[in-house]
């Protein structure tokens, strides 16, 4: 099977969310995190233990994709943030970096009108440099189609790595004390908070890594200072809106004081 030529035209599409309201948890609303993020791993142990290459891995996940996103919206999350490519997955073979690039593309070319029915906000967290122009070309087009939207805000961190997020601020910050904007020994928490990516996006509550590894690789290190992790066994294409579901519900009874007491 060739990196460059993949039949996506197979892959299944989620059923749209509230299709079957008696699988939703009645979660509390106002106990469901806000905003989760997920580390979407496994994908290239998935398709070794059934003898592919990792590429069917990655097309294995896109579905599950959705499905996650199908379930965030039926829990009530209002954030989710999808670590999809990371600023070290450079260092992967060129063709299969290639066929990430070129998959991302497409996913959110072929997705964008579901996510739009959906009342998906479509947003990006990354960098530029080294990034595809037609994965940016896409990525823009969609988040112009969706800006409206108010169901839930999708970010896409493609390109992304939280040390490159945190430089990135440094430099805009040091940028505008040379230019006498600011005073470079009144820099605070706040100021560094609000030249982030997306500074609108409040802090993550929960992160979610598959796959069961127990790290957060670089991933929203600012935003998810005092987030809850949950650390799930499964590979990320066995998972979905129930692996989802069952991370929200431990979320929800845990004691979260940041750094109080109660």
């Amino acid at each position: 099977m060739s990196f460059e030529h993949v039949d996506y035209t197979s892959l299944d599409i989620p059923p749209a969310p509230f299709s079957d309201p008696s699988r939703i948890p009645d979660f509390p609303r106002d106990a469901v995190p806000r905003h989760v993020g997920v580390i979407m791993d496994g994908n290239g142990r998935w398709a070794k233990q059934r003898g592919l290459v990792r590429t069917q891995g990655h097309q294995a996940a896109e579905p599950v994709v959705f499905d996650t996103i199908a379930g965030a919206i039926e829990a009530g999350v209002r954030y989710l943030s999808l670590y999809t490519f990371s600023t070290e997955n450079w260092k992967r073979s060129p063709s299969e970096v290639r066929f990430l690039m070129g998959f991302s593309r497409d996913i959110i070319h072929r997705r964008v009108a579901q996510m739009d029915d959906w009342g998906v906000r479509v947003r990006w967290a990354g960098r530029r440099p080294r990034l595809w122009k037609s994965v940016i070309d896409e990525l823009e087009m969609a988040m112009d189609r969706t800006r409206d939207n108010k169901v839930i805000d999708v970010v896409f961190c493609i390109n992304y790595g939280g040390r490159a997020e945190l430089a990135d601020a440094a430099a805009q910050i040091a940028r505008q004390a040379a230019q006498g904007r600011i005073k470079g020994d009144r820099v605070t928490e706040r100021m560094i908070a609000e030249h982030l990516y997306n500074p609108d996006i409040p802090d993550c509550d929960l992160v979610i890594r598959t796959s069961g590894e127990y790290r957060t690789s670089n991933f929203l290190p600012w935003q998810a200072a005092y987030a809850e992790l949950a650390f799930v066994p499964e590979l990320f294409p066995d998972c979905g809106r129930e692996v989802l579901w069952r991370a929200i519900g431990d979320y929800i009874h845990r004691d979260r004081r940041f750094g109080g007491v109660q």
